[in-house]
């Protein structure tokens, strides 16, 4: 494991402010225990059971990322102990720096590959299960290259996770969440994911939700293909679920609506796609690491997304918990009273809703043969999908905007500033990740289009037409990158625009001076 030979000693007492001072930046959240009065006893017992499996997929990650959890508990420096479990390791998820001496800054493949593997040596590699999700890259006892699938590496935890759905399974009295779970169980088993996902997106007459398994690809910036585990428990919010349900008939009208030519807009999103507000109640392994995410998109798999669609899972709580203690914050730093106001908690709610159901949309293969747009921008693909789905899905509320779709929103100005807040609140999670890299390259091109101007007095002004003009632009152009492919463009355009600015480093400061936090980290009542 990569951590195996790492030498620990007590960080000096300067390291120990700096750390301290880290922790400062997550907020912590408590995840209440919900009103479950309308929940049955059967259904608050399936609520345990997928708590539990989300543990053991903690339990797995851990093990991906870093390797062993208890160099990470075991550490006697106490601020530094509370940070590695906030990060699950060693290293600072928005620098990728170790904060713990004997480490040096993270493997860009983390623990799914050898840590001394060479790109040559993979390239030259002859097995084709090397570049599936679901695989681990190991030595054999030659020191050659192997594949260990996710099934093999991780079973014990996998067998006692299919113990807790095969229970939950047995109580419910949803035919659907027990058809879902029962397929999950054999998806876990045999890394053969497609059934599970038709199952997940069938099961939409339940209170509950579940997200459990290897979903996102971040954390391997190497080549952009290894996923990571992590669980989500949700409870459904019926009342906001019902307002989202008009939406998703639009994904059609919306697809052919993108700024970019027909060719471009081919892939036709399954009719099956559903939209949630839900409540979260646990977070686990990924989902839980670093920066915590306000919305799901799932499942990733074109043929999957193409015959039935996609879910969308807006998480209200911990979104307004964003909203309220870093979104509004940062606007009465960043803006004058009067941009400020502008910031508008429904203007962001739908701004992520669109963001989220942009994921659904766009391009799905490449139109000149190179495959999949994944294969075809390899450790990009990522990135230019969260680009994709910030700038397209900001274009896709100003329509709605235009035709009185979204009667919740005021103004573009309203929607507009908030997107550009939550932008600049976003540049903080820095350029190690694919998340706060795509947010730079927007507020970088964002900026050399002319759509705001930042003040000596460090408060932005936003020319809300050019803003518009330009994130349409972006959206094309993103959008043209993905369908023809063009790794070449895609690595220009990265190493132009996702570095961070001076504007960047004083915003950072000022937010920081005014005790403004990242991100938010979660205590529960359990």
């Amino acid at each position: 494991m990569l951590s195996a030979a790492a030498v620990i000693v007590a960080c000096n007492p300067t390291h120990k402010s700096k750390v301290s001072k880290d922790i400062q930046e997550y907020a912590v959240v408590k995840i209440a225990t919900p009103d479950l009065s309308d929940i049955s006893d059967n259904g608050k017992e399936v609520l345990n059971l997928y708590k539990f499996a989300a543990d053991q997929v903690d339990e797995i990650y851990w093990k991906q990322y870093f390797g062993d959890k208890s160099l990470m508990e075991n550490l006697p420096n106490a601020d530094q102990k509370e940070y590695a479990m906030i990060n699950y390791g060693p290293w600072d998820r928005i620098n990728a720096q170790p904060f713990v001496e004997g480490y040096g800054p993270r493997p860009a493949g983390v623990n799914f590959y050898p840590a001394d593997m060479t790109d040559a040596e993979f390239q030259a590699f002859d097995d084709p299960d090397k570049n599936s999700p679901y695989t681990l890259i190991r030595r054999n006892e030659d020191g050659s290259l192997k594949t260990v699938w996710y099934h093999d590496e991780y079973s014990e935890n996998i067998e006692k996770i299919a113990v807790r759905l095969a229970a939950a399974a047995d109580i419910t009295i949803k035919p659907s969440v027990k058809n879902y779970l029962l397929k999950k169980i054999e998806a876990l088993r045999t890394d053969n994911y497609y059934e599970s996902d038709l199952a997940w997106l069938d099961m939409d007459d339940s209170k509950m939700d579940l997200v459990i398994g290897p979903n996102q690809t971040d954390d391997d910036q190497l080549y952009g293909k290894k996923t990571s585990y992590e669980a989500f428990v949700l409870l459904k919010d019926l009342d906001r679920t019902e307002l989202l349900k008009k939406y998703v008939g639009m994904l059609p009208e919306l697809q052919q609506s993108l700024p970019c030519p027909a060719e471009y807009k081919t892939f036709e999103p399954g009719l099956s796609s559903n939209i949630f507000c839900c409540d979260a109640l646990y977070y686990a392994g990924q989902a839980n690491a670093g920066v915590k995410v306000i919305a799901i998109n799932l499942p990733y798999d074109p043929k999957v997304q193409a015959e039935k669609g996609t879910r969308t899972i807006l998480l209200r709580n911990v979104l307004m918990e964003k909203f309220n203690r870093i979104i509004r914050p940062s606007a009465n730093v960043l803006f004058d009273k009067d941009g400020a106001a502008n910031v508008d908690p429904e203007a962001f709610y739908w701004n992520v809703a669109f963001r989220e159901v942009a994921h659904g949309l766009g391009v799905k293969e490449t139109v000149n043969g190179k495959g999949s747009v994944s294969d075809a921008l390899g450790a990009s693909a990522l990135t230019w999908e969260k680009a994709k789905a910030y700038a397209l899905g900001e274009y896709l509320v100003l329509k709605m905007v235009d035709k009185h779709n979204l009667s919740w929103l005021a103004t573009k100005e309203n929607a507009l500033t908030t997107f550009f807040i939550s932008l600049v609140r976003s540049e903080r999670f820095g350029e190690e990740s694919a998340l706060g890299k795509s947010n730079i390259m927007i507020y970088n091109y964002l900026a050399e289009q002319g759509a705001f101007k930042r003040g000596n007095n460090g408060h932005y002004s936003i020319n809300f037409k050019k803003m518009e003009e330009s994130i349409e632009q972006l959206a094309s152009l993103i959008l043209k990158t993905q369908a023809t492919g063009d790794v070449a463009f895609a690595k220009e355009f990265e190493d132009k625009y996702s570095k961070t600015t001076a504007n960047y480093k004083a915003d950072n400061m000022n937010l920081r001076l005014e005790h403004v936090p990242i991100d938010v980290r979660f205590e529960y009542d359990r």
